[in-house]
């Protein structure tokens, strides 16, 4: 059953009577209190331009757990080379601006309207949300962006301008910060060859709470 959301009103309904496909509810706004208090419960926004505000909750959640990333010999000479540098919440609004622009395989346009983009730029001015980017020779090449709930990395999407400078931008997020878990919310190829599995609802929320 897909809920509507007052909009005088920041509450969602239980997570766990979302649609099969995850979809939970629709309406509402993307204030920094609704968007917050979404993450805190397992939820996240998606949608399009021209369709409404959509929340979901998915039954099954694709992770990486940091220490259990999985790095080819090829990935290992990459990171050798010192030609990339990383940074973190240097260049947020480039790298939410550069994710936006990213042609996706089957998938056309893109989710993060505009209105997306200035809600999660708010919620990092307000410490919640978080970027790394992938620099070559003072040029942004790749990165990635999500939102922190304690040691969980919501992570909602990332860029590559060049080969592997998102898988750069995650492995930096294993392995040079204090997340105990990176909530990819959906699979892919790409984040399957890393070590990305899946976890049951039940498993994501406990971990979520366990703060």
């Amino acid at each position: 059953m897909v809920f509507s959301l007052p909009e005088d009103e920041i509450v969602f309904p239980n997570p766990k009577l979302a649609d099969e496909d995850g979809l939970l509810a629709i309406g509402g706004d993307l204030s920094t209190e609704r968007l917050i208090l979404a993450y805190q419960h397992g939820i996240f926004p998606w949608f399009s331009d021209d369709d409404p505000i959509c929340w979901y909750s998915p039954h099954e959640r694709c992770v990486i757990y940091p220490d259990r990333i999985k790095i080819s010999k090829s990935m290992k000479q990459t990171l050798k080379n010192d030609s990339y540098k990383v940074t973190a919440n240097q260049a947020f609004k480039k790298v939410i601006a550069n994710c936006a622009k990213v042609v996706r395989k089957d998938q056309p346009g893109t989710w993060i309207t505009q209105e997306m983009q200035q809600a999660y730029i708010n919620l990092h001015q307000l410490g919640w949300a978080h970027s790394v980017e992938v620099w070559k020779e003072d040029k942004l090449v790749g990165g990635l962006y999500g939102v922190a709930i304690g040691k969980v990395f919501c992570g909602e999407s990332m860029f590559s301008l060049v080969s592997n400078a998102s898988k750069i931008a995650l492995i930096y997020l294993c392995q040079q910060t204090d997340f105990e878990l990176i909530d990819c919310q959906l699979p892919n190829e790409h984040l399957l060859s890393l070590g990305a599995e899946m976890i049951d609802k039940e498993t994501y929320m406990s971990l979520l709470n366990n703060q």
